[in-house]
């Protein structure tokens, strides 16, 4: 089995090529460029160096969501066209798990966290029994209290991670009553090594869907909606 990763839901661009076995490839940039302007041409320098032709694939795992809106679109639009051109299967990998993903075999809660701005962050609580990734709380968009809030009443050691933990490091210092660490650099952003290492699993779980029928998550409504539901009230 050989899957093609992308994660373009955040700040970082990430692409990957993983079998069971091993990551074939991983390119990740977390630079001040936009994912329409890199996501491609990582991509095709991946497929260049591992000597691959991208037909070989068995399906396209991507971050489907939430995240950032035009990162979202581009990653998706990415993977669902080709998944169109080479009639490959979608593997929808929820942004949040695959994130979390990165902190395998831990025997902490993970909470990951994404800065939604408008005082929110995208957010989940995952943790291992052995070597099985369980969802205690299913990605969701709160306040950045809510989620310590419900950390501290789990009472559970617990790390934190992604771009959120910057943009609120004094709170969660503040508030967490739980012992508390915040994860090393090389595991605190997305990768699309975690969305295809995490896709695998999916894949055998016959956890796919069509080029088709693949669209993003979400999870709250764009600023140009937002903006437009004002204005209809």
């Amino acid at each position: 089995m050989k899957l093609l990763a992308l994660d373009s839901s955040g700040l970082v661009a990430s692409v990957a090529v993983v079998t069971e076995e091993t990551m074939l490839a991983e390119y990740t940039v977390n630079y001040k460029k936009t994912h329409s302007q890199t996501l491609l041409p990582m991509l095709q320098e991946i497929v260049k160096m591992v000597d691959m032709d991208i037909s070989e694939v068995d399906a396209i795992a991507v971050a489907a969501g939430p995240g950032s809106f035009t990162g979202l679109r581009i990653g998706s639009a990415t993977a669902k066209g080709l998944g169109l051109a080479l009639n490959k299967p979608i593997i929808a990998v929820p942004t949040l798990d695959g994130l979390a993903y990165n902190l395998f075999g831990t025997d902490k809660l993970i909470c990951p966290l994404m800065d939604a701005r408008r005082n929110q962050v995208y957010t989940g609580l995952y943790d291992f029994i052995g070597n099985e990734f369980r969802i205690v709380r299913k990605q969701m968009a709160v306040t950045i209290e809510e989620i310590v809030e419900e950390i501290n009443q789990l009472g559970r050691d617990v790390i934190f991670l992604g771009d959120g933990t910057a943009v609120y490091k004094e709170i969660i210092e503040e508030k967490t009553k739980v012992n508390f660490e915040f994860a090393p650099i090389h595991l605190n952003r997305q990768r699309a090594g975690a969305i295809g290492a995490l896709g695998i699993h999916l894949y055998k779980n016959n956890q796919m869907e069509t080029a088709e029928k693949h669209e993003p998550v979400y999870l709250r409504l764009s600023q140009a909606e937002r903006e437009l539901a004002e204005k209809l009230k």
